[in-house]
């Protein structure tokens, strides 16, 4: 009797499964459900009226699994997901609702981990994490759906709580719903439209009193870019699908507007900009003149309805692009989409104006243009030609003997390399050369008139690249904000492909301005401008493919693929039995061996690998007498004490082999010493046989030093914040991850110390014994304590050449900004100076130049309005000569004002977030308020006032100073360098 009352109990969960014409994948998904470690689950199957034998195999499993499956048919199509949701949703007998679509599957334990947050948490709503599985992909690509919004399991009581939630995780899938809540609150999907979900869950979470998101995987979305049946979310071409976006959107800004819900609606905008409108302006360089007028017109009457403030929340060209988008500007908007679509490229000629960059010159006169349309902080004016990727429309395609192409009309097809271009196997291309013609951007004249141009196109499989092809550029003109080119390319002559396996030859323009060199796509900007087949020669045969026809990548670049002109049938044949054969066990044991070569490839080049060969091969290797290894900064520079030590030993011409290790670019680096990347095997050879590793931050931390290696670890500053174990952080860590954080402090054979304020700081947080300290002084202060002392002995302060280099007029004092790091980042990812140094260069640039550095790992951009009077110097490896120079600075909380002190001349402190920087974070070791050497300010106002009366302040901060030097940097006495040098390499042989 017991049994019987079970089974006829209502199931703790009911899955509405929706399906049309899918009846191939319904199973899996049915199965998922049943499948579910919860046993209390339903099957509520619908079928939108399928034509095919869907709604069959959901009786089917229906009849398989009695009072676990139920199947039912709408009576006609609905066109849309809403309605069979609808239907599911009142033939559910759950206490919870859930929905999945035919094409997808659950996580096995979705029913039990959303249900156990539900009923402990009171829920309405419970979310966790989807994940996009891209199965037709070769990898098989998983992307997780808005994944920090599931790092932690939190509970709303409003969704107002967490804005990121209502705007960005818009489906209805991932999460399981109270029967009771749907019912109460009339909560049903729209009829007949798509991006359904985008209402649905909005009103959902506006009525829900209590929502849980767990940190669980759910729901697998399955992606099938091929599908012959695409998908909504992959036929965002059709207008329809833009025409229903536009209207949800518009229905639920009225629902936020109806409840005063300001915030919402601005944060929903800023998503819009950034992801909406985004997918569908990706696809408008492939559609035709009017497609894009009535995309327009839809779009600019919502465009003028977002909040203004949404536009400065975006990447600048998200804004540059609806900006132009609602202006209607397509001769500036199709550009900007180019940039969209490829990040990095600079698409237009761009334009200066009082100071600032723009991207275009129209629209200036309109405030809010001219403030959307100001691109400055990307830097652009700051970049040489060799470190921009610029813009090269096609526009001029012929084969020789062929018909020349220009301002046609292509049709969407050709995208991704799958379509045929145009006329396709009508075109002619009997020559096998083809002419190409096209323009290139020149943004703010960085290809100066006059240049010596030159330049070559290069053909490259896109695929398993083992050859490439050049062809000469023949002409290459300037014209102002651009350089046109022509050139040909003898396809069947010199193109010579191996055939099927590199099937899409990419095509590059790379153009050298006096010797630099910078690289190019070609745009495909105009639709079939480039159609037709040519002959070429493939070295394995001909039976496959013997010509190749122009496509449009999905980025809008030009390419050309392989393929059979003649004899269709045949060669398909061909194709098959050599796909076959590939497929077959020859090329099943070919393919293996590949991939295991390609595997071991990257196992050989995987961090795990190289400290594998450090340990067990190069640290059996003698260690060198008279080898040492250099790093600064983790391999960013050339500088700082280990920069000191190198010259010391240079100076004293001592016999030693030097390695210095770079990340990133080695220009700056000494020419006269050995260069090696970080992380790569000849670094890694170095350190295991190096008999000196001198550094000042830390060398990686999972290689363990060799006993006869001598570790001197000069650091790079005194500590204001705490470090090492003092931190809150660190002290929570477990036992075991204490133990191996000391393990890499312990590879420290000395440690320099340049006051005791280091010995009860910094050695006492990294937990350091006392012979392991060195008082010496930081090497990099000796040429700081130098300056001082020549300044005293002469009366007067020499600037030295580098005022000359970087253009300082004699009549101007020299100002240097140097920030400590920052995490967040502004606008572009960018440091964003906390003052405006527009306001400085109007009202102090008559007097001061001043110098910003950004912190190593930070990077800022100065608009072109305060050339001359601000400039970035943060690209220069060693800080020392910025500090000689300066005849003061302003720091916040960074180690550069202890090495500052040193010169004895003015420092200011901008702590406009210091309660956040001192309380906030990992704390300090001192109230920098109280013993700050210099003015402290807080505003912008007060720092222009404390430079006002900086001839003031300095003779009466000159006694705190003393006493700042006396505390901070009482072994910093000149002689660091020369005090290492002799402790530890004097018996070395003098050259």
């Amino acid at each position: 009797m017991g049994l019987i009352a079970d089974r006829e109990r209502d199931p703790d969960v009911s899955v509405v499964v929706i399906v049309y014409n899918d009846e191939a994948r319904l199973r899996a998904a049915v199965r998922s459900v049943l499948d579910q470690t919860l046993r209390g689950v339903e099957v509520v199957i619908v079928d939108d009226c399928s034509t095919d034998g869907s709604y069959e195999v959901a009786q089917w499993l229906a009849a398989e699994n009695p009072g676990r499956v139920r199947a039912f048919q709408l009576p006609e199509n609905s066109g849309g997901c809403g309605e069979p949701r609808n239907v599911g949703i009142g033939h559910t007998r759950g206490r919870y609702v859930m929905f999945l679509d035919s094409d997808d599957v659950l996580e096995r334990n979705a029913c039990r981990n959303l249900l156990e947050a539900a009923e402990r948490d009171g829920s309405d709503i419970v979310s966790g994490l989807c994940v996009r599985l891209h199965l037709d992909r070769r990898n098989q690509k998983r992307v997780e759906w808005y994944p920090w919004l599931y790092a932690r399991t939190q509970v709303l009581d409003s969704v107002t709580e967490l804005p990121d939630l209502f705007v960005w995780d818009t489906l209805s899938t991932n999460k399981m719903y109270r029967r009771g809540f749907l019912m109460e609150n009339q909560l049903r999907f729209l009829k007949g439209m798509f991006y359904e979900d985008l209402m649905f869950i909005a009103e959902a979470y506006l009525a829900a009193e209590r929502i849980t998101l767990i940190p669980n995987q759910v729901y697998f979305w399955h992606v099938y870019e091929k599908a012959a049946a695409k998908s909504i979310s992959n036929r965002r071409h059709e207008m329809t699908n833009f025409v229903h976006r536009m209207e949800i959107h518009r229905r639920i800004d009225a629902l936020l507007a109806e409840r005063g819900l300001t915030e919402l609606k601005l944060a929903k905008d800023v998503k819009f900009l950034k992801h909406d409108l985004v997918l569908h302006l990706r696809d408008l360089p492939f559609r035709d003149d009017s497609y894009r007028q009535e995309f327009a017109g839809i779009a600019r009457d919502y465009l003028t309805s977002l909040a203004p403030e949404a536009y400065d929340e975006v990447q600048s060209i998200q804004a540059v692009c609806a900006y132009l988008l609602r202006e209607n500007d397509w001769d500036n908007l199709l550009p900007a989409v180019d940039t969209l679509t490829n990040r990095d490229k600079i698409s237009a000629p761009l334009v200066e104006r009082d100071g600032h960059v723009y991207w275009c010159a129209e629209h200036l006169d309109d405030p809010f243009g001219r403030h959307v349309l100001d691109v400055t902080d990307l830097g652009h004016h700051t970049r040489t030609v060799d470190r921009m990727f610029l813009r090269n429309t096609l526009t001029g395609y012929a084969e020789r003997g062929g018909t020349a192409h220009g301002g046609t009309t292509r049709g969407g097809t050709g995208r991704g390399g799958t379509g045929r271009g145009g006329t396709g196997r009508g075109g002619t291309g009997r020559g096998g050369t083809v002419r190409l013609a096209g323009r290139i951007v020149n943004p703010l004249g960085v290809i100066p008139e006059g240049a010596r141009l030159t330049g070559h196109l290069e053909f490259r499989a896109r695929r398993r690249s083992l050859q490439s092809f050049r062809f000469p550029v023949a002409v290459l003109r300037h014209e102002g904000d651009s350089v046109s080119w022509e050139a040909e390319a003898d396809l069947a002559g010199k193109l010579r492909p191996l055939g099927i396996v590199d099937e899409v030859w990419d095509v590059r323009l790379k153009l050298d301005v006096d010797g630099v060199r910078t690289t190019t796509r070609l745009t495909a900007s105009e639709h079939d401008l480039a159609e037709g087949l040519l002959p070429v020669r493939p070295r394995l045969t001909r039976m496959v493919a013997d010509h190749v026809e122009p496509v449009v990548s999905q980025r809008g670049h030009l390419a050309f693929r392989l393929v059979a002109r003649d004899r269709v049938e045949d060669k398909e044949r061909v194709r098959e039995l050599v796909v076959r054969g590939i497929h077959g066990r020859p090329g099943k044991l070919a393919k293996s061996g590949f991939q295991r070569a390609k595997k071991l490839r990257k196992k050989l080049t995987s961090g795990e690998t190289k400290i594998r060969v450090y340990g067990e091969v190069f640290s059996r290797l003698p260690v060198k007498k008279g080898l040492v290894v250099f790093e600064s900064q983790l391999g960013k520079q050339y500088s700082d004490s280990p920069k000191a030590i190198y010259e010391e030993m240079l100076r004293q011409g001592l016999r030693f082999e030097a390695v210095w290790s770079y990340a990133g670019s080695p220009e700056g680096f000494p020419a006269e010493a050995t260069l090696v990347r970080r992380w790569s095997l000849p670094y890694l050879r170095a350190l295991a046989q190096a008999e000196f590793w001198i550094d000042n931050q830390s060398y990686p931390l999972k290689l363990t030093k060799r006993p006869e290696t001598t570790y001197i670890q000069t650091w790079h500053g005194s500590a204001l914040k705490r470090m090492g174990f003092d931190e809150a952080a660190w002290k929570l860590k477990s036992k075991a991850r204490q133990q191996e954080q000391q393990r890499v402090l312990n590879r420290f054979d000395r440690f320099l110390i340049r006051s005791e304020h280091d010995v009860r700081t910094l050695a006492k947080a990294f937990r350091l014994q006392e012979r392991t300290l060195l008082r010496v002084g930081y090497p990099r202060n000796d040429a700081l304590v130098h300056a001082r002392e020549r300044e005293a002995a002469a009366g007067r302060r020499a600037r030295g050449p580098l005022a000359a280099e970087l253009g300082i007029p004699e009549d101007k004092q020299v100002l240097l900004y140097a920030p400590t790091f920052r995490k967040h980042g502004g606008r572009n990812q960018r440091f964003e100076l906390p003052f405006d140094v527009e306001r400085f260069a109007a009202e102090l640039g008559d007097r001061y130049v001043l110098l910003v550095r950004a912190h190593y790992l930070n990077h800022v951009v100065l608009p072109p309005s305060v050339r001359g009077t601000v400039i970035d110097v943060s690209a220069r490896h060693d800080v020392n000569p910025l500090m000689e120079l300066s005849d003061a600075l302003i720091t916040d909380y960074s180690s550069v004002m202890f090495d500052y002190a040193l010169l004895d001349r003015p420092l200011l402190f901008f702590a406009y977030d210091y309660e956040e920087y001192a309380h906030e974070g990992r704390g300090t070791y001192f109230d920098l308020l109280e013993r700050a050497p210099g003015p402290v300010v807080r505003t912008e106002d007060e720092l222009y006032g404390a430079l006002d009366s900086l001839a003031e302040d300095d003779a009466k901060y000159q006694p705190e100073r003393e006493r700042f030097v006396a505390e901070f940097g009482e072994y910093d006495k000149g002689t660091a360098a020369r005090s290492i040098v002799e402790q530890f390499f004097s018996h070395w042989s003098r050259s």
